[in-house]
């Protein structure tokens, strides 16, 4: 097989709990993970080189992002050939559609979609659990990502525990036009002087019932205390969409993405041209948990 198409699916934290700084100064984290239906697309092209070395080359459709081994596409690549001892080369194209910067683990998520494209295109015997080992290298979304679906996430996110899906709900998601930096909401959060916690046990038990209304009445993250303090547009749009019927609205992961959990398609698409009137996010997506 010469040529193949994966797809890269979002993720966004239906709940965020920050425990500790551990002394090596990475956070224990206790957080539900949901991929949500906003995907980049990842095309692999495999390629015979003469002289038998190892290349690789990331073409994409956005100019923020760099094409070389700054790039958590090609680190994935990367380490794929070295852990395999591929010999040959690889051109990867990169289609972005989940947005930058945005607590959606993007970067994450294409990583995870080239384990999965690496092994089907070189007919690699690497098992999920593999992909996971190598996937941490690169970030602690990585396995997750690998994983996909619904998980409570623990240790730095690598403790990954399956749930069921939740129930049926129809998602409206908002990008403001600011970019956040992941490290800078950690090094600001101050997790031994939280004083509330998230019910991260609650939201699972609710969770394996189907129980929406004892999920969203859960969805907490504590990155907002850092976040929302930089950036208030987030707290508008979480009113704005609780305004417009949203059963909750969130901030996801280290933000600045929010979405809305809605019951019906016609509640989440009429909260959709409410916040887009209000200009307060620039890329708005209606999607489902997937």
């Amino acid at each position: 097989m010469d040529r193949i198409t994966r797809r890269a699916y979002a993720k966004i934290n239906l709940g965020l709990d920050v425990i500790k700084r551990r002394p090596d100064g990475y956070h224990e984290v206790k957080m539900i993970m949901q991929t949500v239906g906003i995907y980049d697309v990842l095309t692999f092209f495999r390629k015979k080189k003469r002289d038998g070395s190892p290349s690789i080359t990331i073409s994409m459709d956005n100019g923020e992002l760099p094409s070389g081994e700054g790039n958590l596409v090609y680190k994935a690549a990367a380490l794929t050939m070295e852990a395999f001892g591929i010999r040959e080369g690889v051109e990867i194209t990169l289609e972005k559609n989940i947005p930058i910067a945005a607590g959606m683990a993007g970067g994450s998520a294409d990583a995870a979609a080239v384990f999965h494209g690496m092994k089907e295109l070189f007919g690699l015997p690497m098992e999920q659990e593999e992909m996971k080992r190598l996937g941490v290298k690169i970030g602690a979304d990585v396995p997750y990502c690998i994983m996909g679906g619904t998980a409570l996430s623990e240790g730095i996110g690598e403790v990954l525990t399956p749930l069921a899906p939740p129930p049926a709900a129809h998602l409206l998601i908002a990008k403001p036009d600011v970019g956040v930096s992941t490290r800078f909401v950690y090094e600001n959060l101050h997790a031994d002087t939280l004083r509330h916690h998230p019910d991260i046990d609650g939201m699972v038990k609710a969770i394996g019932e189907g129980n929406l209304e004892g999920i969203t009445s859960r969805m907490e993250n504590v990155l907002e205390t850092v976040t929302i303090r930089e950036y208030p547009v987030i707290r508008d749009i979480k009113e704005t969409m609780k305004e417009a019927r949203a059963l909750n609205a969130l901030m996801s992961g280290s933000g600045p993405a929010v979405f809305g959990v809605f019951d019906t398609a016609e509640a989440a698409q009429a909260a959709y041209e409410k916040v887009r009137e209000t200009d307060l996010a620039k890329r708005l997506f209606v999607t489902e948990f997937v």
